[in-house]
């Protein structure tokens, strides 16, 4: 799900991680295709336990997410450990280009399809109409911290990941900026970053993820986003006596923080992290996957937002077109919803994502999000 972490320099493009994406996205869109509109609830006779487990634990696939989106962030913006050259203001910029052009685009279609389908799917599925504040909050990623209601599902994951991005971006400046000023050494620098990231995810891990009044904020999800940081400079060491000690360092951080709170979110960004120290070394992540997978990863992000729009539709038309939906109708519309969705997904990220490059981008669907409201008002 996570785009490319920002800035000049890209990250490698490696088949496991996008293969890794792939997965999670498709366990969060089974996670959703479990929870809203009718189709589930026709559907759930079939398999009970298999729509009861996704509805409920399907969401922990974000954390995979988390840690892949550290990982990646500390590959792209700080692979030594020091941050690479470029202006930290244009290098967030950069990353709300990237995140918000095809936010933006997704959210347009959620408020067209919204307004079409609300007369048919009565309830609280449906998000209610966009008023301008809501659309402004949403535009700046701010909806979650001025408390207005989400025009999407999944829609503060993206605001947080902009947040992550920032706490990542101001450590690594600071590390950058002390060493400038004649104060450290490389060696120094590059270990203070480290040092100021274990820091901050293990305050994370132990003090901010335990106080849900701060999930609005990247600082309740900075101990996974985190675990992934350390993952990728844990595996780049080149002693391996040096490996298996970083190792065990991230296995004692996590274990502790389960040891005073067991939460399944951090148990499962933990193992993440962990199987990504060892993957570096021996090559694993260069592997080559199935191509279909791999190409899912890359439209991974795209999916996650445009997935929801498509189930709202398809539900929407079997209501209107079928008095009674039986399960294995239900069952039917949710898997076209799915290849429906993939195909939007691809849409999306050929036709916005990967075209991302300057502001304008997402200002014109800014643009197109508050006149998509406001004409759906009228």
């Amino acid at each position: 799900m996570n785009p490319a972490a920002g800035g000049r320099v890209p990250p490698p493009r490696w088949p496991l991680i996008d293969a890794l994406k792939a997965l999670a996205c498709l366990l969060i869109v089974a996670h959703h295709f479990s929870r809203y509109g009718p189709l589930p609830v026709a559907a759930w006779p079939l398999a009970p336990t298999l729509f009861e487990v996704l509805a409920r634990e399907g969401r922990l696939a974000v954390q995979v997410f988390l840690v892949l989106g550290g990982f990646l962030t500390a590959a792209s913006l700080a692979p030594e450990g020091e941050l690479r050259a470029g202006h930290p203001g244009l290098r967030l910029v950069q990353r709300y280009v990237r995140l918000a052009s095809p936010y933006l685009a997704a959210l347009v279609a959620c408020v067209l399809v919204e307004a079409l389908v609300r007369p048919a799917l009565p309830g609280d599925d449906v998000p209610g109409q966009p008023s301008l504040v809501q659309m402004v909050a949403h535009a700046l990623l701010l909806q979650d911290l001025l408390n207005q209601p989400a025009l999407s599902t999944g829609v503060w994951y993206v605001a947080v990941d902009f947040q992550l991005y920032g706490l990542a971006l101001l450590l690594f400046w600071v590390a950058a900026l002390w060493r400038r000023q004649g104060r450290l050494d490389v060696k120094v620098a590059r270990a203070l970053t480290v040092l100021m990231v274990a820091g901050l995810t293990s305050t994370s891990l132990v003090v901010f993820n335990r106080h849900s009044v701060l999930d609005e904020t990247g600082l309740y999800f900075f101990g996974s986003y985190g675990l992934g940081m350390l993952a990728f400079w844990a595996g780049r060491l080149r002693a391996r006596r040096g490996r298996i000690a970083a190792l065990l360092v991230l296995a004692l951080l996590g274990g502790v923080a389960l040891w005073i709170d067991w939460r399944s979110r951090v148990a499962i960004a933990l193992i993440a992290s962990l199987f990504l120290v060892l993957a570096q070394p021996r090559g694993w992540l260069a592997v080559q996957v199935w191509s279909p997978l791999q190409r899912m990863g890359a439209w991974s992000y795209a999916l996650f937002l445009i997935h929801f729009p498509v189930l709202l539709l398809v539900s929407a038309s079997a209501q209107i077109n079928l008095e009674q939906v039986a399960p294995w109708q239900a069952l039917g519309a949710l898997v076209a919803a799915f290849v429906l969705s993939v195909g939007a997904a691809r849409t999306l990220h050929e036709r916005v994502e990967a075209r991302a490059t300057s502001w304008r981008m997402p200002a014109v669907w800014g643009a197109g999000l508050l006149l998509s409201g406001l004409a759906v008002g009228l």
